[in-house]
């Protein structure tokens, strides 16, 4: 009976902890739209900066897939077929997963 009562103890505290770990895990894989590579798919995750709601204005927002085309001082991409040029300032402030 004891044993019983700590199994399900151990599986109330540690699911909680799976599911920490697994946010974290999902967190670290996200690179910047600056550090992704050219020429690969990516999914934005989310927008964090001053000019962000800028950018959702145009139409550049969570969970749309983006293409980085070229990297320089400013980086090219397509959104919904339509090519944006960004800052690299703003690029750091997108963050992105491998789509």
């Amino acid at each position: 009976m004891d044993f019983l009562l700590q199994v399900r103890l151990n599986w109330k505290t540690l699911l909680p902890m799976a599911l920490a770990t697994a946010n974290d895990l999902q967190t670290d894989s996200l690179l910047s739209l600056s550090q992704a590579k050219v020429g690969c798919d990516f999914r934005i995750r989310f927008l964090n900066g001053p000019a962000c709601e800028q950018l959702r204005q145009l139409g550049f927002c969570e969970s749309l897939q983006v293409r980085k085309l070229a990297d320089g001082r400013n980086l090219i991409c397509t959104v919904c077929g339509t090519r944006l040029a960004l800052s690299r300032e703003l690029a750091n402030q997108v963050m992105v997963a491998v789509a």
